[in-house]
Formats: C-alpha cells, sequence, structure tokens
C-alpha cells in the first residue's frame, strides 16, 4: 500500500487531504510542521509527500530543498500544496526540486489523478533502477 506524507500547518487543511485520498488505497500519515515533516520522511519512508508551502519556521520549499539534499530522502516524490499563483512560486518550487504542485482550493479529482500518476511514475523508475542495478552485476560478473 501506497504511503502518503501529509505536511501542512493548518490542521484543517491536512484533514481535508487525508479525506481526499480515504478509501482509494493509501496509507496516510499528518504532520503540521517542516521539521516534522523531514523526520517522518527519514523514519516513514513515505512513497510520496503532500508538501505545503506556507509553514512556520521553514517553508515547503525549503523543507524540499532539505529532502532532496539527504540521501534518505532525495527519491521520495513531492507534490506542493500552495495557494500560491505566481509565476514566480512555481520557479522556486522547481528549484526547490518539487516534482509538481498543485493550488489550492484543491479538487479531489485533480488530486487523485496526480497522486496516481506520481506514484505510478515513482514505481516505474524504482523498475528502471532494479534492472539498470542487476545489469549492472551481470556485467561485473563476466
Amino acid at each position: 500500500m501506497p504511503r502518503i506524507l501529509i505536511a501542512d500547518d493548518n490542521p484543517s487543511n491536512a484533514e481535508l487531504l487525508d479525506a481526499h485520498l480515504d478509501g482509494s488505497g493509501f496509507e496516510t500519515k499528518l504532520v503540521y510542521n517542516g521539521e516534522d515533516t523531514l523526520t517522518a520522511a527519514r523514519d516513514w519512508k513515505p512513497d510520496l509527500i503532500l508538501l505545503d508551502v506556507m509553514m512556520p519556521k521553514m517553508s515547503g520549499f525549503e523543507v524540499c530543498r532539505r529532502l532532496r539534499a539527504d540521501f534518505a530522502t532525495k527519491d521520495i516524490a513531492v507534490l506542493m500544496v500552495t495557494a500560491l499563483d505566481q509565476a514566480t512560486d512555481v520557479e522556486t518550487a522547481v528549484d526547490a526540486g518539487t516534482d509538481d504542485f498543485i493550488t489550492k482550493p484543491i479538487n479531489k479529482t485533480e488530486l487523485l489523478l496526480r497522486v496516481r500518476a506520481m506514484l505510478a511514475s515513482r514505481a516505474e523508475k524504482t523498475e528502471v533502477d532494479r534492472a539498470l542495478a542487476y545489469i549492472g552485476k551481470v556485467q561485473q560478473g563476466l
């Protein structure tokens, strides 16, 4: 079962995202700040993080930068959830390493489509990485 970490400083927003995902075959965990997001990413090892941009102490942009800089979390898919919609915000999100972003208010159908697409893409990447590792081992054995 795919694991999705929901990170939003507003509990109502986090619970709404969780409710949108409920019954769709995902295991979810909610956290409410950037530090807890980084800890949960390392310890819980989610497949995807729904990451709010505007959080106190550490923005979602900074959380994403730190996720990408850490070997243990660099490959976790990140979908930034934001009320920001300026082109510069999108550029900042991309520069921070996000895989995609979705703007508030969240449409349940759009959220589910993006989540499923991101998880499918991650699964394909994992399979390709495994195949390449196997080929490398076979080649070393020759």
